[in-house]
């Protein structure tokens, strides 16, 4: 049970998330690294598409495994955006202040638990999709 809740959470994380970058692309291109600029449009929607399509491959099991390593895959590609948070010290996301206190905790503890939660339900094959149910 704590598989298939999980798993539904991951699905509707990835889903908003993705969808975020085309409801406030410019919350995104402020963290987009400054070696990107030129393409910080195209980083966003690009980043929207895939979040929105690993989301939708976590469902049926037989795309599962495929779309966890993707959202680990993206989520190591995301890293030089965090490291970025480190180099422009406090800043406003939105309404939130991001500190480097912050970023670190970002970058040590919250990335690495996303990685391992992806790994962790597109590992096991005999999580049957909440949504699919």
């Amino acid at each position: 049970m704590t598989k298939k809740i999980l798993l539904f959470v991951m699905v509707i994380f990835y889903l908003f998330a993705g969808y975020y970058h085309f409801a406030n692309p410019p919350f995104y291109y402020s963290i987009i690294p400054p070696y990107l600029t030129a393409w910080q449009k195209t980083v966003n929607l690009a980043a929207g598409f895939i979040e929105i399509g690993l989301a939708l491959l976590l469902i049926p099991d037989s795309t599962r495994r495929i779309a966890g390593l993707g959202i680990i895959f993206m989520l190591l590609a995301f890293i030089p955006s965090h490291i970025y948070f480190f180099e422009k010290g406090n800043f406003k996301l939105g309404d939130f202040t991001v500190t480097p206190m912050i970023a670190w905790i970002r970058l040590v503890i919250i990335h690495p638990l996303l990685i391992i939660w992806a790994w962790w339900v597109s590992k096991f094959e005999d999580v049957t999709s909440p949504v699919m149910e």
